[in-house]
């Protein structure tokens, strides 16, 4: 059978490519040789999401009192935490499966390598080999952690998916890099009763974000006892029976920490099979496979989506992506995606969000910016449920809205229409325009207009 489509790889990416495909009518096939979802359903976003979810209802009940609501003394169960945790990241798994069958794809489960530009051998979990053609085919490999320059993942020394997986944490954690995987994971060990300490190279914790947001964030991780030492550099990490010493450099000043685990998170890299891609002629550097805007390779019949393509690697891009190759190949390519307009969220408590420039890159970029902020303190529903500090961040270049960021809470779902009107680089003038429900959060989305 000659497919329209095989997809190699079912994240968020592959995923979303194969649905699209097979909602325009065309045939597709869906090869995964580990898990349904890939690494945001298993390792990355569903796992992180549910632990933070259980370690904010903490939060929320020490709220209660102020609200003339009465409980108990709040504790938590790791067992139960965790049982949420991987029921959470099945349930997602299976709604990947089933949302691609209920579609008409076709799902293999194997390890599917490009063979030609046309040919995929699937390489089948009960060992048989097939070859399957199909007239375009998408690659979706994912990515994987990054490790220290001279340091391998040991037994004390790991990733965060060992972190994820394990049913007990650890009572001191030394968390190598500051940004939002690092940052999520100190939020989740903190409220759950390890102590953690934070070391990142850069000058700010979440080095790419506003700095007054990302400074936001960092005293509120503080003020719940967390550690953060900023433009330190690790030198080494050793490991013994009992626990891992980090010897690091800040100013020329040597600095040593212990604790019982060190968890790297210093970034992801794309997963390339150079083998395949130099056979093929496609071009790629470590940075990622190289890729035009309709996603396509440097062999016209093959695509790639995700993480592998190096930039943003966040699941909601790489689906952007696979969206947009299948509405080109048989779609009428009205679907489209753009790095200038994804949307970023860190799941800390609060959380922070950010669409588009932040006033720091505008400003590097010599660009003509006004900015305009409003605090959290200003609107009804933030006080009346208690919600903290917090804040908002418009960018404007020529009455244009050119970037937002969002530090407090539910950022994450205020997110989602600032990235719409940044999108469409709406005015001041259409914004004003916009008439949001009172009392709402939401209002403070137009109360930095004025």
């Amino acid at each position: 059978m000659m497919y329209d489509i095989i997809v190699i790889g079912a994240g968020p990416g592959g995923h979303a490519a194969a649905l699209e495909a097979a909602r325009l009518g065309a045939t597709v096939a869906v090869i995964e040789k580990e898990a349904w979802g890939g690494t945001c359903v298993h390792r990355g976003c569903i796992p992180t999401k549910a632990l933070l979810a259980c370690s904010k209802k903490l939060d929320d009940i020490k709220k209660f009192k102020r609200m003339g609501v009465s409980v108990g003394e709040p504790s938590f169960d790791l067992s139960a935490i965790k049982r949420h945790q991987n029921r959470m990241v099945r349930i997602s798994s299976l709604g990947v499966r089933k949302s691609l069958e209920e579609t008409g794809v076709e799902l293999i489960d194997g390890e599917g390598i490009i063979a030609s530009p046309n040919e995929v051998e699937v390489r089948q979990t009960d060992g048989s080999i097939r070859m399957a053609t199909a007239k375009n085919i998408v690659i979706a490999w994912g990515s994987q952690p990054v490790m220290l320059p001279n340091v391998e993942f040991s037994n004390r020394i790991i990733d965060s998916d060992r972190l994820l997986a394990m049913d007990m944490l650890p009572e001191r954690l030394i968390i190598v890099g500051g940004g939002a995987i690092g940052i999520e994971l100190a939020t989740i060990a903190a409220k759950l009763g390890t102590g953690v300490t934070v070391i990142e190279l850069m000058d700010q914790l979440l080095p790419y974000e506003e700095r007054d947001a990302a400074e936001f964030i960092a005293d509120t991780l503080k003020r719940r006892g967390i550690d953060i030492t900023i433009s330190t550099s690790v030198e080494s990490i050793e490991e013994s029976d009992s626990e891992v010493r980090v010897r690091a450099v800040r100013k020329g000043s040597i600095l040593e920490f212990a604790a019982d685990y060190a968890l790297i998170c210093i970034g992801r890299r794309p997963v390339l099979r150079s083998a395949e891609l130099e056979k093929l002629a496609i071009w790629y550097d470590q940075k990622g496979i190289k890729i035009n805007n309709h996603c396509m390779t440097s062999v016209r019949s093959i695509y790639a989506v995700g993480d592998v393509t190096g930039g943003i690697l966040l699941a909601h891009r790489a689906a952007a992506q696979g969206r947009a190759v299948a509405g080109h190949l048989f779609g009428d390519g009205s679907i489209t995606w753009s790095d200038d307009f994804i949307p970023a969220v860190v799941y800390t408590h609060p959380a922070l969000a950010r669409v588009g420039f932040t006033e720091e890159l505008a400003r590097k970029q010599e660009r003509s910016v006004e900015v305009r902020t409003v605090e959290y303190g200003s609107n009804i529903i933030a006080r009346t449920e208690i919600m903290g500090n917090g804040f908002i961040k418009m960018i404007f270049e020529q009455g244009r809205l050119i970037g937002v960021t969002i530090v407090g809470d539910h950022a994450a779902d205020l997110i989602a229409s600032m990235a719409l009107a940044v999108g469409n680089k709406m005015t001041k003038g259409q914004l004003r325009n916009w008439v949001l429900p009172h009392p709402t959060l939401s209002e403070l989305l137009n109360g930095s207009i004025y």
